[in-house]
């Protein structure tokens, strides 16, 4: 099989455990490579996302690694996460149990497809995300004006100090600790929550891929949108956001782990 390796490239333990981690791999007759930016940081020769075609792509960090990961692959590829966070909800093996799992998995491994969300602004297409896109005020301490079309029919408006549009896999992350509900994987749904809305009755929403979604900032502060934490873009005081369901979804080995036993171990940690 052949593994492409990526680190976090602000640990040193976690760069050290990668290199070994690869040469254990190597030394079971495995193929190992490391992505640039990783073997940069180890000071070995790597090879960029655009020129690897992996069979499964090894990311050890949290879950901000995982996402950047996913952010830079121009095409998805299968990849597994190496908890080297602190809770890590997209990494899913131990630093100890690695190499066993990945020697386990070697003669073939079952996938499951994660949704991610597609945003245009203003007709112009920005980016993908696996968890969510925040949008916030440039400016800390004012507050937002939204309006959510669905299927061209304005459904709500109200003023918040921030959205947040996320998928079934972001409903662990930010938007957990904004208030929304934990949704299962593998409904394919949008969830909509608000950053301290003005009104009570702005509550958050699960919405169907299926529909046709608009996010209208109307605003006299400007906003900013982030994707996946990783990627920043102005929104200026108005803007039109249009939400789909992307064309590639994320593609994460499954080794068995129920979703909700992982929240329940995982969320004792926090």
């Amino acid at each position: 099989m052949k593994f492409l390796l990526v680190s976090r490239v602000d640990n040193r333990e976690a760069l050290s455990f990668t290199e070994s981690l690869g040469t254990r791999m190597k030394g079971t007759g495995h193929r190992v490579f490391f992505e640039e930016e990783t073997a940069a940081a180890i000071g070995i020769a790597g090879i960029p996302f655009a020129g690897a075609d992996p069979d499964l792509v090894v990311i050890v960090g949290g879950d901000g690694t995982i996402l950047l990961t996913v952010q830079k692959m121009p095409r998805q590829l299968p990849i597994i996460g190496i908890n080297w966070g602190e809770v890590g909800f997209l990494a899913d093996v131990e630093p100890a149990d690695a190499a066993d799992i990945l020697l386990e998995i070697s003669d073939g491994f079952s996938i499951e497809r994660r949704m991610r969300l597609s945003f245009m602004v203003e007709g112009r297409h920005v980016g993908d995300v696996l968890n969510e896109a925040l949008v916030v005020t440039s400016r800390p301490a004012k507050m937002l004006s939204f309006g959510v079309i669905i299927d061209g029919v304005l459904s709500e408006h109200f003023r918040a100090d921030g959205l947040l549009v996320s998928t079934p896999t972001g409903s662990t992350a930010y938007a957990m600790s904004a208030g929304g509900p934990i949704v299962d994987p593998r409904i394919e749904g949008v969830l909509l929550v608000p950053l301290a809305p003005y009104m009570l009755s702005s509550r958050p929403h699960v919405i169907s891929s299926d529909r046709n979604l608009e996010i209208r900032l109307e605003s006299a502060k400007p906003a900013t949108m982030v994707l996946d934490g990783q990627r920043s873009i102005d929104l200026g005081c108005q803007a039109t956001i249009v939400v789909r369901k992307s064309r590639e979804p994320a593609l994460i080995v499954d080794i068995g782990r129920n979703f909700f036993e992982k929240v329940d171990q995982k969320l004792r940690r926090l």
